[in-house]
């Protein structure tokens, strides 16, 4: 059986060509496509695949590349509000997926995808890397073998810079991007969901727009994306999860941060440290683990090499027919519950959480 698989990106811009660099470090999985309408981006990735000895064809519209390339897998990293329409002509043509995070920028359009994929033949992914961060993962590992015990509270923390600039910023709308809370922090929300594995029942948050953005202008409207929240989550099994953002602290010195307290203990985990530690409640003594992050996979993207090992599970799942280790369930409860913080700021209540894919 030969490893290799042909791949094609709908949308290159910032994450699209983070991911053509990441395909580059995975043998076997060649890049033979990129769509996007942006003749700018398309340009940028052109320059990126010569860089990289990928050898592409470009195209403005993604069904017209999926029309006449028929590749294996396709990786839809176009902006969070086209992810709902530019995925149903690659579920059209068979292809295998890896659908950029958030899944969709609404719960209505997030379910109708999930129930989709039920019946869906070939692997669907969806990437919520920060799972694949590799001190995070270190980090993951330890608590689900139990040495905190059965954790109670889970703190997440990113203190970083304002978002990025994107093509036509859009960006800066909620209408756009599902809020902040669904388009930056769906991965946050997995997190908690994969450290815990257990289910949330109740989300409360307060947060604003206060720095950020406020003197911009787009065709007469200001940005009313929030930029700084806290949000308290409740799961099932009595464990607490906050989550704590900035997004006007770029000046940090660890832009993330991750505790779990259990009976036993507590473990931690910072980036970009790179470090894991561990804090028995008996005093014995901290003890500090730190996780090394291949160099070529740093250098590939802004996601402390996560990009590249979430890519490499993704190929070895298309190559022997695995099962996604990210699934819809996955990416449509994480928009389920960036969308209850959204709506517990906006109406300053609590929010209980129903899925509808609970059975």
């Amino acid at each position: 059986m030969s490893h290799s698989r042909n791949y094609a990106i709908i949308g290159c811009g910032m994450m699209g060509r983070e991911h053509m660099r990441n395909l580059a470090l995975v043998p076997g999985a060649d890049l033979v496509a990129i769509a996007d309408p942006d003749a700018g981006s398309r340009k940028a990735a052109a320059d990126q695949a010569a860089a990289l000895g990928q050898d592409i064809r470009l195209f403005s519209d993604g069904a017209e590349m999926l029309a006449q390339i028929k590749p294996d897998a396709v990786i839809i990293a176009s902006p969070n509000f086209t992810h709902f329409d530019a995925v149903r002509p690659a579920m059209k043509s068979g292809a295998a997926v890896l659908l950029e995070k958030p899944m969709c920028t609404t719960v209505a359009d997030a379910a109708v995808l999930e129930r989709a994929v039920r019946d869906y033949e070939n692997l669907f992914w969806v990437g919520l890397e920060y799972r694949y961060m590799p001190p995070v993962t270190r980090c993951v590992q330890r608590i689900h073998a139990g040495e905190a015990g059965d954790i109670k509270m889970l703190a997440i923390r990113e203190h970083r810079f304002p978002f990025l600039e994107k093509v036509g910023d859009w960006n800066r709308f909620n209408r756009n991007t599902g809020g902040t809370l669904v388009e930056k922090c769906c991965h946050f929300f997995d997190l908690m969901r994969h450290i815990l594995r257990d289910e949330p029942v109740r989300i409360f948050a307060s947060g604003a727009q206060d720095v950020n953005h406020l003197n911009e202008m787009y065709e007469g409207e200001v940005p009313d994306i929030i930029d700084n929240a806290f949000v308290l989550v409740d799961f099932a099994g009595g464990a607490r999860g906050v989550l704590d953002l900035c997004m006007f602290a770029e000046g940090s010195e660890q832009q993330e941060e991750i505790s779990a307290a259990g009976p036993i203990g507590k473990l931690e985990v910072k980036l970009p440290k790179a470090e894991v530690t561990w804090s028995p409640r008996s005093k014995a003594g901290v003890e500090v683990e730190t996780v090394e992050t291949p160099q070529d996979a740093l250098e590939a993207g802004d996601h402390h090499g996560a990009t590249f090992f979430q890519q490499r599970d993704f190929h070895e799942a298309l190559l022997n027919a695995g099962p996604p280790l990210i699934t819809a369930r996955d990416g449509y409860r994480s928009v389920v519950m960036g969308a209850a913080a959204q709506q517990s700021i906006a109406t300053g209540l609590p929010v209980q959480i129903q899925f509808e894919d609970a059975n």
